[in-house]
């Protein structure tokens, strides 16, 4: 009974000892059958100790779960670990002993859990681990590969400097029955997008024998951020992952709280025209957080204001001045062009007749009239068939107003706190936050 493991820096072939651990030799090789290790990364490295792997992610990546046993990917995430019995007459005394990482139970402490990850010995007698990790299998062959991933540029943490990965997983002998509803495909799957993000330097990339470290670490952050833009891509902070801030935006700060966006506008205008400059501040109390951005029309102009405002005093404070690195008015722009297009294709939720906007608390025949709808226009904020509720300052409690009144004439002096509202039966509607004017109270 035994496995072959083709690694990125070689193959290592696994013999299982299904008398001594049946049930961890089982896991294994059932996870193997469904490809499950298939680029998953050696995440951690201890130099004469051991490497670990088995978590298809790692454990650095934000959607990790930390690896799963055959039977939780079969029937469900609470059967994600499994128990196991540590013998105690099992030893980690031989280089390239193979062992399931456990964990003590919640339940019982002497009690432990195994999932999907396990761990190979890269020295003699590491009797550290005794008790700790189930023993159930040894190296037979790809010693050299052992040696490799030993010799292997780690970080602080023992993470591989330059990504070594599980290509692929062959079974060379199974006398396990596969359990219920296990398919094997067809063909190794591709790696996700999530474990695309992880690659820190491909271990297909080409590295410069002669790079010294600094330039390795340099290397290893670019590909940190990229994978760190990626994934703002995908939750939807980024229109794309290669966005690059703004050159003709100047980012100010240390200004003096009295500084408002007329006084920098006026100091900053000698350089060229602006397009905007807003000093940002306190959604709340409305006080200056004492920074700003600056946008001009052209970037000579943003240039030359960056070298000459530089320290400069400005009501009692001396500013610094740097490039802006924000890119959300981008993703604004982006975001909001993207919706203008699919607005004029007409249809359901954003635009996309296939979208339906989700309702909650109640169903669409419970509603009745559309009650608490709100529309905003030059600042006026129109309550329909609703009585409203709400917290206004520091406790203190908002008068319940009549059905459909009209509150307007707000101005941004006037705003001082948002405005909860709630149905005639006390139910919620979806999220609505307004503002509300001192004169309403």
């Amino acid at each position: 009974m035994s496995c072959l493991l083709e690694t990125s820096l070689g193959d290592i072939v696994i013999d299982l000892l299904v008398d001594s651990a049946p049930k961890a030799c089982e896991n294994f090789l059932k996870l193997c059958k469904v490809k499950y290790y298939n680029f998953a990364p050696v995440h951690s490295v201890q130099k004469g100790f051991s490497f670990q792997t088995g978590d298809p992610l790692g454990p650095e990546s934000p959607e990790s779960d930390g690896g799963s046993s055959i039977w939780g990917l079969l029937k469900g995430s609470s059967r994600r670990t499994f128990p196991v019995r540590v013998d105690p007459k099992l030893k980690h005394t031989e280089r390239g002993t193979v062992s399931m990482a456990t964990v003590a139970s919640d339940r019982d402490p002497d009690e432990r859990l195994a999932g999907s990850q396990f761990l190979i010995t890269l020295g003699d007698d590491i009797d550290y681990l005794d008790g700790k990790a189930l023993i159930f299998g040894k190296v037979v062959e790809g010693f050299d590969t052992l040696e490799k991933i030993n010799e292997a540029f780690t970080d602080a943490k023992g993470r591989p400097l330059k990504d070594i990965r599980i290509k692929h997983t062959t079974i060379l002998d199974d006398p396990y029955e596969d359990p219920e509803g296990l398919v094997e495909p067809d063909q190794s799957p591709a790696p996700t997008k999530a474990q695309l993000a992880t690659v820190m330097i491909a271990d297909d990339e080409e590295l410069d024998k002669d790079i010294d470290e600094e330039a390795l670490e340099k290397l290893r952050r670019e590909r940190e951020a990229r994978a760190q833009a990626l994934t703002l891509e995908m939750v939807g902070d980024l229109p794309f992952a290669e966005v690059k801030p703004p050159e003709n935006i100047l980012f100010v700060c240390k200004l003096n709280p009295v500084t408002h966006d007329e006084d920098l506008e006026l100091i900053f205008s000698r350089f060229g025209k602006i397009l905007s400059c807003e000093v940002i501040k306190d959604k709340r109390t409305g006080d200056s957080l004492q920074y700003a951005f600056i946008e001009f029309e052209n970037q000579k102009d943003c240039e030359q204001a960056y070298f000459k405002m530089q320290g400069v005093l400005i009501d009692d404070h001396r500013i610094h001045v740097d490039f802006s690195q924000s890119v959300s008015k981008l993703s604004d722009t982006w975001r909001d062009s993207t919706n203008a297009k699919r607005k004029k294709q007409g249809g359901g939720f954003g635009g996309i007749d296939s979208l339906q906007r989700k309702r909650h608390y109640r169903g669409e025949e419970d509603r009745g009239h559309e009650a608490g709808r709100q529309n905003t226009n030059d600042g006026e904020i129109a309550l329909k068939s609703a009585t409203v509720t709400g917290i206004i300052g520091e406790g203190k409690m908002m008068t319940t107003r009549p059905h459909g009144e009209i509150i307007g004439g707000m101005t941004g002096d006037d705003i001082i706190e948002e405005l909860f509202l709630v149905y005639d039966d006390g139910s919620f509607p979806e999220r609505c936050y307004r503002r509300v004017c001192k004169n309403f109270l």
